[in-house]
């Protein structure tokens, strides 16, 4: 008699079947639409962190079981990694002497990075995307199977595919079979899973080419990384395509320019902004309103050097950890010394200044703290990535007893933020460490379990839903990550609260415990714009450009219709500025309808027209920002009205 195992499916059934059967022979068994629409499958086995698997692989022991469908998340990353290796059969094809890098699929879809001579064009993306059509319609396997390793190695060398070597020698064993998924005539070094065929992708598009370093190093051959996306559904990639059009209308770096928010200069370097007047008033709005909540909610405000010695962040653990991310060291008279590119260091040594009392916690530092990080040139972009920013950092320093309410703070005013800001929509995840890979992460797994139970207490308690991240943590603790929503439903990483049992250690912190003894406090790291300069550019995209007016730069401006009414247009003027209104009077000898096109383009939220009419009656005919209708009312309720709307940072005018 066949040796048989049992399975163990979602709904907490259990079907016994002979051993080897596979998922999509399971699936069968349960209805044909099932089996149908089966893309992948998600097993464990003994107790081991479930994993995903091709619905064809044989079950060799008792499993638990899910069939993956257009229903779940994972399905389209598989279904989009499967789309990758789609892009790349369909390049071999129309190009057999391109070598191949590795094809992952991305939060948005996929990219695969190739190897070639000649650059691709625009047109042969166009035969490449007709190409992996005629691939679709054959309705090609991804078939799986195995070589001994050696024999594996040996045909990707006669193949010269010199990528394809250094990862299975990176991250096989000498003595292990390696996977490989063919694909029509694409051979790739794969763990997968992939879905059953190539006939399931039903949409996709190439989106740009885009230059890739091999292994992300300046002194590597250059690889040519085409990106593409695709769908369950046609409508949810038309959906997609129609944001990217949007995005790019949004653009912060083209608006930035016509705003005259900000700049990169070529000789200062790359990385680095230079805040224009307008830009500059935004973010003094920017700072304003987080110190301002700082004081309400209990924290101090603090100022730290930008330069400290190599010493301090060897003793944090940075120059072991963080180092390839710092700027290379400062030579001066006394030591060496390095650019922060954290605040926290500096946190630590306030706290640490004088000895605390258990009545003194929770202390809350706060700083809007300049930090320096050496990003590489091909991964900067505008305000989003840059190598000097500003981060609303605060650290917290508190006894093990008041950790939940002090992360709960710090997720209550997160939410505060984003809504005060005009975001109604955010995500929330909560990354967590991978025992597996003890090197990249500090402390002790009692230490990490208590850390990551306490902020899933707190998520839970505050009725949050949220998505577990294995892995992704700092290197010194579990963090929650919430991410906005924007106006086109992009998702933004901004706000982070961080949970730290390493530094304190490191640092030897103290306080005297109720006791009299001397206890160790819990560290909490919270930044909650993240960058004034990506939240800034996040701003820039969502509102594009047309910020509301409490932020908006300029605020109003006034327009006389001729220079009898310039007299009448300064005492608006100045009445507006008595309420802490940007306001300017418009007197240019230009046509009126030249100054009002161009300040709509500045999209400023009010433009008040006043001419005889007006002057006689103490009124202002307004014009507001998107609306075609004017109105007409006194000064004195247009003052009303500003201020009622800047009071409550509304986003509406």
């Amino acid at each position: 008699m066949a040796e048989t195992i049992h399975i163990k499916l979602p709904d907490g059934s259990e079907k016994e079947v002979p051993k080897g059967t596979t998922p999509l022979e399971v699936a069968k068994g349960i209805s044909p639409r099932l089996a149908d629409a089966a893309l992948a499958a998600r097993v464990s086995s003994n107790g081991d962190q479930p994993a995903l698997i091709d619905v064809g692989r044989p079950l060799e022991q008792d499993t638990k079981l899910e069939i993956l469908t257009e229903r779940n998340p994972e399905a389209l990353e598989v279904y989009r990694h499967s789309s990758a290796h789609l892009l790349a059969a369909a390049v071999l094809e129309l190009f057999p002497e391109t070598k191949l890098g590795h094809g992952p699929a991305t939060e948005n879809g996929f990219f695969y990075d190739f190897y070639r001579q000649t650059p691709f064009t625009p047109e042969d993306l166009e035969k490449i995307e007709k190409k992996m059509q005629e691939l679709v319609q054959q309705n090609l396997p991804y078939a799986r199977e195995f070589l001994p390793r050696t024999e594996g190695l040996e045909r990707f060398k006669n193949e010269g595919d010199f990528m394809k070597c250094h990862f299975i020698e990176q991250f096989t064993k000498p003595d292990e079979k390696i996977s490989i998924y063919k694909t029509g005539k694409f051979l790739d070094f794969c763990r997968g899973p992939h879905i059953p065929s190539t006939g399931r992708i039903k949409a996709f598009k190439l989106l740009n080419i885009a230059g890739a370093y091999w292994l992300g190093d300046e002194k590597n051959p250059q690889l040519q990384r085409i990106y593409g996306t695709s769908f369950f559904s046609k409508k949810d990639l038309d959906a997609y395509l129609h944001q990217i059009e949007e995005a790019k209308k949004r653009d912060h770096r083209v608006i930035g320019k016509q705003l005259d928010l900000f700049s990169i200069q070529e000789l200062a370097g790359p990385g680095l902004i230079f805040w224009h007047p307008k830009g500059g008033i935004i973010r003094k709005e920017m700072e304003d309103w987080m110190r301002d909540q700082y004081i309400r909610r209990g924290y101090s405000l603090v100022y730290t050097p930008h330069v400290m010695r190599k010493q301090l962040w060897q003793t944090s653990g940075h120059e072991g950890y963080y180092s390839q991310n710092m700027f290379d060291v400062m030579e001066l008279d006394d030591a060496e010394y390095r650019l922060k590119p954290m605040n926290c260091p500096g946190h630590i040594l306030i706290y640490k200044d004088g000895l605390k009392s258990y009545r003194d916690l929770p202390v809350r530092l706060g700083e809007l703290g300049t930090v320096y990080r050496y990003e590489r040139s091909g991964v900067m972009h505008g305000l989003l990535r840059v190598r000097g920013f500003t981060q609303d950092d605060a650290h917290i320093f508190c006894t093990p007893e008041q950790i939940e309410g002090e992360i709960a703070a710090c997720v209550e005013f997160a939410a505060d933020v984003l809504k005060d800001f005009g975001f109604d929509k955010f995500v929330t995840e909560l990354s967590t460490w991978n025992p597996d890979d003890k090197k990249n992460f500090v402390g002790s797994e009692d230490q990490w379990n208590l850390a990551t139970s306490s902020l899933e207490k707190v998520l839970k308690k505050l009725g949050i839903e949220y998505k577990t991240i294995p892995g992704e943590a700092a290197f010194y603790g579990p963090k929650i990550d919430i991410k906005l929503v924007d106006a086109i439903g992009r998702l933004w990483q901004l706000s982070t609260v961080q949970f730290d049992f390493n530094l304190p250690a490191r640092f030897g912190l103290e306080y005297v415990a109720e006791d009299g003894t001397r206890k160790q406090p819990v560290m909490v790291h919270r930044a909650l714009y993240g960058s004034i300069e990506r939240f800034f550019g996040v701003l820039i995209e969502h509102y594009a450009g047309a910020f509301p007016v409490w932020l908006s730069p300029v605020q109003v401006v006034v327009v006389p219709i001729a220079e009898r009414h310039v007299e009448y247009a300064n005492r608006v003027e100045s009445q507006l500025r008595e309420t802490n209104v940007r306001v300017e009077v418009d007197a240019r000898n230009e046509k009126m309808n030249a100054k009002i096109r161009e300040h709509a383009m500045q999209k400023v939220p009010f433009m008040l027209v006043v001419g005889d009419k007006e002057a006689e009656a103490g009124k202002v005919n307004v014009r507001t920002r998107g609306k075609e209708k004017t109105e007409d009312m006194t000064a004195e309720e247009f003052r009303e009205k500003l201020r009622k709307l800047i009071a409550e940072k509304s986003a509406q005018l």
